[in-house]
């Protein structure tokens, strides 16, 4: 015991007496099969078909699946990777695989197999689960090169299909090998329990190795949050793919608080979350910002009065949700869309939105002001901004700088990669964010700090604009990157789906122009068919900022298309 610096005092200090228990994932399994053994866990198999099973099943399948991976030759510290869709068998590997030690490597599906072959490579994954359709992907890794792979594990209701995979088998056959009593192992809490990449805006993905204790921390810091309500009494649809980011790590909160867990399948269209919202009376949803757009846009165009009045909150994600997104499903349904702002290196979660109640009593334009900032840091987050040469600033809603962040559940370093240390930096990460926080720490996102615009020597935020456009009547999708300017160096073009062809170039124009000032204003709107978006649903600027550059307007128009609205003004 360290004696304490006071003058005069040779007190030394005391050690705590309290048990010195893990924070395991195992833990929330073992309260959740005791205190909500007999609560549901529903998976999409069809239109209007589910399958269903309680948490004590999923308990049993889950202690079946970790004995039968220790049988199997699975080893604590193995890296098990996972190409799966959002389904309770994939929901399984969640404890299954960390809960005997291994970590759990969810691969993001929709990636380049390049970029696959290069994260389970990097990972060096021992084993693959995989979803049956996911077969001819992988059997094309195999041929590509994934040395450190003995083995493929295939998840499907039938008997194994016909593949060059080799040694393969059937899952649910291991499952019947392993036992329903095994107990599952204590270990030290920061052994890791699963690791994802970042989506690679810029070179190859970045590896983040998240501990028990931080995924332990994080599950029931979202549990405490009162505008995302996750109870016991919640049906909560998890439409966030369970490869980005543990799936915001929404299924371990909904475990642990005993929530009705629904998972949307295979294949999964617009119209299945509309149905399974209807059909399951599902309260509560997170999802990318595309999926509520295409959710209001499929109800808008359906014959059907589709009844989605049990749906109280939809956490939208990935970017911010335009004001007009909110207000849609506000008046429609009452349901109120929150946002929050997260990275893959903090387990995901920084800040979540809520309106404090000394600020309840504002206008509702007000409120909806809050609404779109990013929100207060979440328990155990701290976050501050520097500015160029490093000086921190003041939170007081104007200031701009680099958010910097820390926590117990912030990674440290990068997995085996130099980059570590251009992130890494004094024991705070620094995000690769540019924005200001508000006095009552209210984090107000401007901009990645590559995609910020700087022209004529001065800044502008392309997320700025981008909420402007989509709060226009007339467009669904707008996003807006730098092109090269002989004079200026960089200035912002538009890129927007109308949702009605008669708008123009002008009209936006004009409705940007009681917002921001001239020099902001994109000289370029293009109207487009699609704007691309990245593997984890955000716009995909990277895309369409090197399409212009391999051929100007006509690149990125032949890529996704004009419509028939006046592309420029």
């Amino acid at each position: 015991m360290a004696a304490v610096g006071y003058p005069h005092h040779t007190e030394v200090s005391v050690d705590g007496l309290m048990m010195d228990e893990p924070l395991l994932l195992s833990a929330l399994l073992w309260r959740t099969e005791r205190l909500y053994h007999d609560k549901e866990i529903i998976t999409r198999t069809g239109p209007g078909e589910y399958h269903r099973y309680t948490y004590a099943d999923y308990a049993k399948r889950v202690r079946r699946l970790a004995s039968a991976l220790l049988d199997f030759g699975v080893k604590p510290g193995d890296r098990v990777g996972t190409i799966a869709w959002n389904h309770y068998r994939h929901f399984e590997t969640y404890f299954g695989v960390p809960g005997i030690g291994a970590t759990l490597h969810t691969i993001n599906m929709r990636l380049f197999p390049e970029q696959q072959q290069y994260l389970i490579n990097h990972a060096k994954d021992s084993v693959l689960i995989i979803d049956e359709d996911q077969i001819p992907l992988v059997e094309d890794l195999v041929a590509r090169g994934i040395p450190t792979v003995r083995a493929f594990v295939v998840m499907g209701d039938g008997p194994l299909p016909e593949t060059t995979l080799s040694p393969v088998h059937r899952y649910e056959d291991l499952l019947a090998r392993g036992d329903e009593n095994f107990e599952l192992p204590e270990f030290d809490e920061k052994t890791a329990s699963a690791m994802c990449y970042t989506s690679a805006t810029t070179g190859d993905p970045k590896g983040v190795v998240y501990t028990h204790r931080a995924m332990v921390l994080q599950a029931m810091c979202l549990a405490m949050h009162d505008k995302l309500n996750m109870s016991e009494d919640q049906v909560w649809l998890e439409v966030a793919p369970m490869f980005h980011c543990n799936g915001w790590n929404i299924p371990h909160t909904a475990l642990l608080q005993g929530a009705t867990l629904v998972l949307p399948g295979i294949h999964p269209l617009d119209g299945d979350y509309v149905r399974m919202v209807s059909d399951l009376g599902v309260t509560g949803m997170n999802a990318a910002v595309t999926i509520g757009t295409m959710m209001r846009d499929y109800v808008l165009a359906s014959d059907r009065d589709w009844d989605l009045s049990s749906l109280k909150t939809m956490w939208l994600g990935g970017q911010a949700p335009s004001r007009a997104v909110m207000k849609w499903w506000s008046q429609r349904y009452g349901t109120y869309v929150v946002q929050g702002y997260g990275m893959t290196e903090c387990t995901p979660q920084i800040c979540f939105n809520s309106v404090k109640s000394t600020l309840a009593d504002r206008d509702e334009e007000e409120i909806y002001d809050i609404r779109q900032k990013q929100g207060q840091p979440i328990p155990l987050m701290k976050i501050k901004i520097l500015d160029e040469s490093g000086g921190e600033l003041p939170w007081d809603g104007q200031s701009v700088g680099d958010f910097w962040v820390r926590s117990p559940f912030t990674a440290s370093e990068y997995y085996e990669d130099e980059r570590t240390k251009e992130s890494m930096v004094g024991g705070w990460f620094r995000t690769g964010d540019v924005g200001a926080i508000d006095p009552n720490g209210y984090v107000i996102l401007k901009d990645r700090s590559k995609d910020l615009i700087k022209s004529g020597g001065e800044w502008i935020s392309s997320i700025d604009l981008e909420n402007a456009l989509m709060a226009h009547p007339k467009v669904r999708e707008a996003t807006v990157v730098s092109i090269p300017h002989e004079k200026w160096l960089e200035r912002p073009l538009a890129c927007v789906v109308p949702s009605d062809e008669s708008v123009t170039g002008d009209e936006l124009r004009e409705h940007l122009a009681g917002q921001f000032a001239k020099w902001w204003i994109p000289d370029e709107f293009l109207m487009v068919a699609e704007i691309p978006k990245t593997s984890v649903g955000k716009f995909n600027k990277k895309e369409l900022r090197a399409l212009y550059e391999g051929a100007g307007l006509p690149g990125i128009t032949e890529r996704i298309g004009l419509t028939s609205a006046k592309p420029v003004a």
